[in-house]
């Protein structure tokens, strides 16, 4: 088809299967390439590698990585078809719907259908002012304009000069030859979009896949998403339970699964209730995506994202001790990431840390906080190798001390109690033990979340890490029992001591840089008169009604120059190994053998 001569004859015999069809043989190309490249890899390369050494064995191999890329290049390409071709078919049924409901009406009306799609309608019998006669038979041409598009120069009414008699006919007609020209408007629109993306899909002639055909490659990847990207997001239950998309996820055939994860991941890779395995392919085939455009931006924001991003693609691409599941990705605000250290579909025991105060898409991020998730991951695994961790970066946390105010909190926690549906609704155990962790800010946030209507889903145990407060004045108010509520707070952790604001005897001054630590001293002053902190009612305290577990007090931030040290250690063994312990033991489900120490 060619757009400037599809007609409505031509729409009418058009059959969308055949587009599907032409699409199933472009998807069998793809997964023979698919298959043939795994084979290359994992039996071809690996065997030699085993097997052979020397020059030519070094050669070999050589050629069976460009033997493996092409395969690689001819199943992306040969997708990127598939999902053009089967984006065309969906898109073109739309206007030869409406093409084929306005032919019915004109049959069902006895009107005439012309060859350039105008409308004929008989004579008929009108009431005038001067009693009843004959109006006269006429035509209706069709204007492929929207109802609230001015006419064109060229447009003509449908309805006849002259003094007016009212044919009851001509309406119709008219309404019937619009319809006609706008789904042919429509189709001649969706046709010719659809021919310019394919007709950008070629390979370049030779065998080998350069760096430059693998841009090609990216290139081509973001045309057909741009192409099809209403034809990918049409079907996706975005105002559905994270149950109701596992739902729609499962039900779609392995073809479908592929245009998402290809072609358009990011419309799925941050999706509540899409499976772990799928979110981590989708989030890992963005990634470069993301790299690109901040990229192509200026700023010290999105310089930071993007190192973070750059480092973030080569962790995933290192082997470790326990695999890395890529569950969101993002730009937006200070930066969204998930990262799960083992599968969270497949343990039994999961927790889902949030990370706190000045945390964001940087590099700290990268080698710091994914790093208690992967300690929590190992520390649990000792206890009950059934066991994965999650770091959860899905908000914006605040930057700052001055700036800490409930409402990012309260933005946040709709967000988290989201993701824990959704692991509740892809988990495939029985009776899966879910643990809920906020780490300073982060523990507003889960206590906010707690708060909501329901509480946080599927959670079991809840806790709170360097906490300066959750919004609540005792554990029972967070939904899982105070006796599942643990608290982890060392004696020497500023946070743990910041004031309420009206209490705070240095107020505004004491927000400034260095100035925590004085508000630390006023904290320990605050303390003698009462457990109120910055957010609430202390967590470590005997009114909170926690079960505070045993952690180093950890260098005193003044005395011993520790800074923020106490604050940031609870996770990390080699610094706080009864913290870690402790942990570990709850996420997995032994909550019963922590060691406990008495309430403030």
């Amino acid at each position: 088809m060619t757009g400037a001569a599809l007609t409505w004859q031509l729409l009418r015999d058009l059959e969308p299967s055949e587009f599907e069809t032409a699409g199933d043989g472009w998807h069998e190309v793809s997964g023979r390439a698919d298959s043939d490249r795994v084979k290359t890899d994992r039996v071809m390369t690996a065997g030699l590698r085993e097997t052979q050494q020397g020059e030519a064995a070094n050669g070999a191999l050589a050629r069976l990585e460009r033997l493996s890329r092409n395969f690689q290049y001819i199943h992306t390409e040969a997708g990127l078809i598939r999902t053009a071709l089967n984006g065309l078919a969906a898109e073109l049924a739309v206007p030869r719907k409406q093409l084929l409901e306005a032919l019915e009406d004109a049959r069902s009306l006895k009107f005439t259908v012309h060859e350039d799609g105008s409308v004929s309608y008989p004579a008929a019998v009108g009431e005038t002012l001067l009693g009843e006669e004959e109006a006269p038979a006429g035509t209706a041409r069709g204007s492929g304009r929207l109802p609230l598009e001015a006419p064109g120069p060229n447009e003509r009414p449908g309805l006849p000069a002259g003094r007016f008699l009212p044919n009851p006919h001509a309406a119709k007609a008219q309404g019937i030859a619009d319809g006609i020209a706008r789904a042919v408007r429509s189709a001649v629109e969706i046709d010719g979009r659809y021919a310019t993306a394919l007709g950008k899909l070629g390979a370049a002639r030779g065998l080998d896949v350069t760096e430059a055909t693998m841009d090609d490659v990216f290139r081509d990847t973001a045309v057909v998403r741009t192409t099809a990207g209403t034809y990918l997001g049409h079907g996706i239950p975005w105002d559905r339970t994270p149950a109701e998309r596992k739902e729609w996820w499962d039900a779609l055939t392995e073809e479908q699964r592929q245009e998402y994860l290809e072609v358009a991941p990011d419309l799925v890779g941050n999706l509540d209730g899409v499976p772990a395995v799928a979110r981590d392919e989708a989030n890992r085939n963005h990634l470069p995506v993301l790299i690109s455009d901040l990229e192509q931006r200026g700023g010290e924001a999105a310089r930071t994202k993007l190192d973070a991003l750059r480092e973030l693609r080569d962790k995933l691409n290192e082997p470790t001790k326990v695999p890395m599941y890529l569950l969101g990705i993002g730009d937006e605000g200070n930066g969204r990431a998930i990262v799960a250290y083992g599968n969270p579909d497949t343990s039994r025991n999961v927790s889902t840390y949030v990370p706190g105060l000045g945390t964001k898409l940087d590099k700290d991020f990268v080698d710091d906080t994914l790093k208690r998730g992967m300690d929590t991951a190992k520390g649990a695994r000792k206890f009950d190798a059934s066991s994965a961790a999650i770091v959860w970066l899905g908000y914006d946390a605040p930057q700052h001390v001055d700036v800490m105010g409930k409402g990012d909190a309260e933005k946040g926690a709709p967000a988290y109690n989201s993701f824990m549906r959704g692991l509740e609704a892809t988990n495939e155990s029985e009776d899966p033990h879910l643990t809920a962790i906020g780490h300073s800010y982060g523990s507003l946030t889960v206590g906010t979340a707690a708060q909501r209507v329901g509480g946080i889903p599927g959670a079991d145990d809840i806790i709170l890490l360097g906490s300066p407060g959750t919004g609540v004045g005792k554990a029972a108010d967070l939904g899982v029992g105070k006796e599942h509520v643990f608290v982890g707070a060392a004696d020497n952790d500023p946070v743990t001591k910041l004031p309420a604001k009206q209490q705070s005897v240095l107020a505004a001054p004491a927000l400034v840089p260095g100035g925590p630590l004085l508000t630390y001293v006023a904290g320990d002053i605050a303390d003698r008169r009462d457990d109120d902190l910055y957010f609430g009612k202390d967590p470590a305290s005997a009114a909170y009604g926690a079960r505070r577990f045993e952690v180093d007090d950890g260098p005193r931030p003044i005395r011993d120059l520790g800074g923020f040290d106490a604050h940031s250690q609870y996770f990390t063994p080699e610094k706080d190994d009864v913290s870690a312990r402790n942990i570990a033991l709850i996420v997995s489900g032994n909550s019963e053998e922590i060691k406990t120490e008495e309430w403030r």
